[in-house]
């Protein structure tokens, strides 16, 4: 038991408030209930307080931020604590009725109690979600909510009425209450107005949209489709997961991090780590201690830490006697990763070598000996390594840098070299069959998402070639100091480009690099740009994987139409790996039109110009390519057929089935009770004016599954918006019953002032003895009637009222069928 003593002092007039001078001990948290399966936490707080009025007590509830407060009253409210008030600040709730539960204001981490009053904590309750929020792990798919900003004109895909275009948001009144609904038309001109609150029955079609034919509501065509796919869907699942099964059961080398040195060689990392990049590390870890083969993908924006994860699986492995190879496409690249080992093992008892054009024949032959007697703990190097020539004594660990570069041999040589090896892919633009292998669930997938301190986003513009503005732009880098890169799509093209820049901007140093180089000579340029001896590098593609010059802050693109999109991103991340504001120039020839699927790169390319938009890239060259050959067949067919997203949300759900021991035929079909309580259910556009925030914040509201998640997201709502109005008050109390809706398989909810009647998902509950129980217990308020739906009498008045009734009956029916 721990005692608090309060010292007094004078506090200053505008303090507002007197110092508590009490002894007290620390109050209960209530822990034990929020890890209890089942346990509501509100109750156990409102039977507490109850207790600590008896006590003769007053009781103050502290929170961090307004939006909690207000939100933390309605919720005890709710739960039949009365009377319950809000008050501005210590003095106003010390000064009102001893009976009073106020809720203020007041940064306290613990509460406490003395003789005469009890401080319950906002963390007590809730724990540390609201003050320190922890970032939600992110999924594999998440990438598709990211993706779903919807604009009007765009195909979407609904789970129960097929393929239809999103025309926008639109209000009608529904019970004389506004309620917003996203608006689709069919085929034909039908209609459908979908409600906010169901969003998640909507998906983007995502693939292809020229040849795609809106479905006709009410027709039979969509649903025959869908069960013709699922049917495929499910071999297709079978196969992913012979694929898993087959690596699960190999057994792989543990390899445990060593105490202390690990913790010494972190600490070298001149950076702090960012959120996102220590769970990568920490999966990464914990992936190699788990005796079975890696295979695991981590996926991170250009500039964003994927090297420091490789460095720390290298370390481990290596210190664990096994021998690590890093493959990357590039010699530069290989020149880069092994000046950036070297410097971080120094002083370690570690042998690094690196196998690629820049070294000598007989220092390359000196490594492959030293790698097949194991004097050689660590190689770097490109498609060298892959040579059959090339044996390891015992290869623990493959780090794949930037695998899309690699061409299909060297992918297959690979695949052998990697039967029971771990194995870490690193990649900002992962190709499309890498991606759809990670989000079904066959190889593991970690995102680094967040971008490191001070990082700003690249500027890109695209624009007809013009000398004038590729003047300008490359003495505006060349005044402030800084470097850039002139990048042409091929080696044919650089006398062209170097007799350019020499007429129309003498003022600047260029040198000239390509990949057919002596390797001397390409190293020699190499070095003299990093010391800032040019001021422009003439290249092509050799510079875009992974180089790392903090002082090149301008990129210019000559003929960015011959790029692919995962070209452009990379070439792009060569720039702003610094704090200076970056710019990227891509030009495209003047008087000639551009094919179309060049012409959607570029606008994909300028409209992903926020950090950290290289899964979504990704998942655009997924849309624009297609999946390709996951497992022996083509699947751009079957995406067409239902949009990409729906498409993977079914082999995610058949994927998971079988490895349940299902069938792979019971993947739950996605559905959304219906709720009409005649109750405003809306972001009003006088809160919350930007359209496209609006939809994302609906987005993101439809994905949420506990009361704990409500109440982040409706704080944090109060403190980036102001305070809630009443329509979004609404709109949270309808999320929060559609999620008890779902505990007890509701499908449907239609209330009013008399009462309410209440659908079950496919007529089915989990508990009838209990839904029965509950029936007796109404009398003569509740009976079920023929069509199975719950008919419940009630005399509500007012929205308010109806909202609390309905909620309050549907917690009774959740604890009912979740007690089956």
């Amino acid at each position: 038991k721990r005692v608090f003593q309060f010292t007094p002092f004078e506090p200053p007039e505008s303090a507002g408030a007197a110092v508590v001078s009490a002894e007290g001990a620390q109050a209960r948290t209530f822990a034990a209930e929020r890890a209890e399966e089942g346990r509501n936490v509100y109750e156990a707080v409102r039977d507490y307080i109850s207790a600590q009025r008896k006590s003769g007590r007053r009781v103050v509830i502290a929170t961090w931020t307004e939006g909690a407060r207000e939100r933390l009253a309605g919720i005890l409210r709710d739960h039949d604590v009365s009377p319950v008030s809000e008050a501005k600040n210590w003095a106003e709730a010390a000064s009102r009725d001893p009976d009073i539960v106020n809720v203020v204001v007041l940064g306290l981490e613990n509460g406490f109690t003395t003789p005469d009053l009890t401080v319950i904590s906002e963390q007590d309750i809730l724990g540390d979600r609201l003050v320190r929020r922890a970032r939600r792990a992110k999924k594999a798919s998440d990438f598709i909510s990211e993706l779903s900003a919807l604009t009007p004109g765009d195909l979407v895909v609904h789970v129960d009425h097929g393929i239809g275009r999103f025309e926008g948001l639109k209000t009608i009144d529904v019970q004389n209450a506004p309620h917003d609904c996203l608006f689709l038309t069919y085929h034909g001109g039908d209609r459908l107005f979908l409600p906010v609150e169901n969003i998640e029955l909507l998906s983007r079609y995502g693939a292809d949209e020229a040849g795609a034919q809106l479905d006709r509501l009410g027709g039979g065509g969509w649903q025959a489709r869908k069960a013709k796919l699922k049917k495929r869907v499910r071999e297709i699942a079978e196969g992913l997961i012979k694929t898993a099964a087959a690596r699960q059961l190999r057994k792989g080398d543990v390899l445990d991090s060593p105490d202390g040195l690990y913790d010494e060689f972190c600490a070298r990392f001149p950076f702090e780590e960012t959120e996102d990049q220590l769970n990568s590390i920490d999966a990464v870890l914990e992936d190699l201690a788990a005796g079975k083969p890696m295979d695991r993908l981590v996926c991170g924006d250009v500039g964003f830490g994927k090297t420091e994860v490789a460095l720390r699986s290298a370390f481990v492995t290596a210190l664990n006697g096994k021998q690590v190879a890093v493959v990357v496409p590039t010699t530069l690249l290989a020149r880069q990763h092994f000046a950036t080992f070297k410097e971080r093992f120094a002083g370690y008892p570690v042998r690094i070598e690196q196998a690629s054009r820049m070294v000598t024949r007989k220092e390359l032959e000196e490594t492959k000996r030293g790698l097949a007697a194991g004097d050689v703990d660590i190689v770097i190097g490109t498609h060298a390594l892959l040579a059959d020539s090339v044996k390891f004594r015992d290869l623990g660990l493959m780090i794949i840098d930037e695998e899309q570069h690699f061409g299909v041999k060297h992918k297959e040589r690979l695949k052998e070299m990697r039967a029971n090896v771990h194995v870490l892919t690193l990649t900002a633009t992962p190709i499309p069959r890498t991606l759809q292998l990670a989000l079904s669930g066959v190889r593991e997938l970690s995102l680094i998402t967040t971008p490191p301190l001070d990082r700003l986003a690249v500027r890109t513009f695209i624009s007809p070639f013009d000398p004038v503005i590729i003047r300008e732009t490359l003495l505006r880098e060349h005044f402030r100091g800084g470097q850039s890169f002139f990048v042409v799509p091929r080696i044919a093209d650089l006398p062209d480009m170097q007799e350019f820049l020499s007429e129309h901007v003498p003022e600047v140093k260029v040198a000239v690099a390509n990949g057919r180089m002596a390797p001397g000579q390409l190293e020699d340029v190499m070095s003299a740009f990093y010391e800032r001896k040019y001021d422009v590098l003439l290249s092509t593609t050799i510079v875009e994987s992974g180089l790392d010059i903090p002082t090149a802050n301008t990129l210019v693109v000559h003929r960015a139409d011959m790029f692919g999109l995962a070209q452009l991103y990379q070439l792009r991340g060569r720039v702003g790996r610094s704090k200076q504001r970056a710019y990227a120039l891509m030009t495209v020839p003047a008087n000639k039109v551009l094919t179309e699927a060049a012409e959607k790169r570029l606008k994909v390319l300028q409209s992903l110009d926020s950090l950290g938009a290289g899964f979504n890239l990704a998942s655009h060259d997924l849309d624009i390519r297609g999946a390709g050959n996951l497992i022996g067949e083509e699947q751009s067919g079957h995406i067409k057929e239902v949009g990409f997203e729906l498409y993977q949300d079914m082999l995610e759900e058949a994927v998971a089935s079988l490895r349940d021991g299902g069938s792979g035929d019971e993947a739950e079909e996605k559905w959304s009770p219906n709720i009409n309580i005649g109750t405003s259910v809306l972001l009003p556009e006088s809160y919350i004016s930007d359209l496209q925030v609006r939809l994302g914040l609906y987005r993101r509201l439809s994905d949420l599954t506990t009361s704990e998640e409500l109440e982040g997201f409706a704080a944090e709502l109060h403190d980036r918006f102001g305070p809630l109005p009443q329509e979004v008050k609404h709109l949270l109390a309808i999320v929060g019953i559609k999620m008890l809706c779902r505990r007890a398989n509701v499908a449907s909810v239609d209330a009013g002032p008399k009462g309410a009647v209440i659908g079950f998902h496919e007529d089915n509950f989990a508990n009838p003895a209990g839904l029965v129980g509950f029936i007796n217990e109404q009398g003569n308020l509740a009976k079920l009637r023929p069509d199975h739906k719950l008919v419940i009498r009630r005399s509500w008045d007012g929205a308010a009222e109806r909202l609390k009734g309905v909620r309050s009956i549907l917690r009774k029916l959740s604890s009912v069928a979740e007690a089956a």
